[in-house]
């Protein structure tokens, strides 16, 4: 059988259980397409994974290869694929419950690929679909975002909060964003016009009925964000799901986002990318054989954007 170089999880544990090693090459099933991994980027889910978080959700089989963001070109087709063809640039998020793409190749359907944007080398487009497709999906497919209301976003240097912030501002909504001191001109630079520091002040104390608030927190961060909203606006956590009594006991709504593949925003954010009005933001770029120091970076809390692993 053929092999590849991989990064995979014998074992649940600390990053010290992640092996740079010899695996077996995927092959393309029917409707899929087997792509050469030329970058992948650092998720939370991917050490929550390693730790054993999602074990019971996803029902993984030992050895895993963790990774579900992808840029790289299509190798060769699986029957039955009719959209994509060798030779094609893609990114994507693959299936969360399937080996990822801390490997030089990996099998995924073509639901879950899009056309990556031209104007982006493999490093730049591998930060943005897991990211990306969250803050897209929370909110306007969740939170229904609209010009001219007000959102309230929280870790919002973050991977997803970058891209939030983005999208919020494109779409002619008010941004107000919690980080720390370090990140207030960076983030008004992707269009907050306001950012409060977590460090000194409470957003409660100074944030007042807002249209939607963004979690990518939750714990005390979620419990203190209901005030903030006005009557019937909404909140929506990317982490754990709130509390549907406590929303309705502050005449708000809720909603939990667990994000999908979806080819047709990956066009359109693709679109916004080669357009210009939507750039991913990268801390570091690691080699694939240092995969452990790159989860420790992302684990820590406070990259800013999204930390990288080239593997071509």
């Amino acid at each position: 059988m053929a092999t590849m170089k991989a990064v995979r999880i014998h074992q649940y544990g600390g990053p010290e259980v992640l092996k740079y090693e010899d695996a077996p090459r995927p092959q393309p099933g029917p409707g899929e397409v087997l792509i050469r991994v030329h970058a992948t980027s650092v998720n939370p889910v991917d050490w929550k994974v390693r730790e054993g978080h999602l074990r019971e959700m996803m029902k993984y089989t030992l050895p895993l290869i963790p990774g579900w963001d992808v840029s790289g070109v299509v190798e060769s087709i699986g029957a039955g694929v009719m959209r994509l063809k060798t030779g094609d640039e893609v990114y994507g998020r693959p299936d969360i419950s399937r080996n990822g793409a801390y490997a030089e190749y990996i099998a995924v359907r073509e639901s879950e690929v899009a056309l990556k944007p031209k104007s982006l080398d493999h490093a730049h487009a591998a930060a943005i679909p897991l990211a990306a497709l969250t803050a897209w999906q929370a909110l306007f497919d969740a939170a229904k975002l609209a010009a001219g209301q007000t959102v309230l976003i929280h870790g919002a240097a973050g991977g997803v909060g970058t891209f939030a912030v983005q999208f919020a501002k494109l779409k002619g909504a008010r941004v107000i964003a919690t980080a720390s001191k370090k990140n207030h001109d960076f983030l008004r630079s992707l269009g907050a016009a306001e950012v409060i520091d977590y460090n000194t002040t409470k957003f409660e104390d100074v944030v007042h009925n807002v249209d939607a608030v963004l979690d990518t927190i939750t714990g005390e961060t979620m419990e203190r964000s209901w005030q903030v909203l006005k009557k019937g606006g909404i909140l929506v956590s990317i982490l754990q799901p709130p509390s549907a009594e406590k929303a309705a006991a502050h005449g708000v709504r809720c909603a939990h986002v667990f994000v999908q593949p979806s080819v047709a925003q990956l066009d359109e954010i693709a679109g916004l990318v080669d357009s210009g009005k939507i750039k991913p933001i990268i801390e570091r770029v690691y080699p694939l054989s240092e995969a452990r120091a790159a989860q420790d970076s992302n684990q820590g809390g406070h990259t800013r954007g999204k930390v990288v692993l080239k593997v071509l």
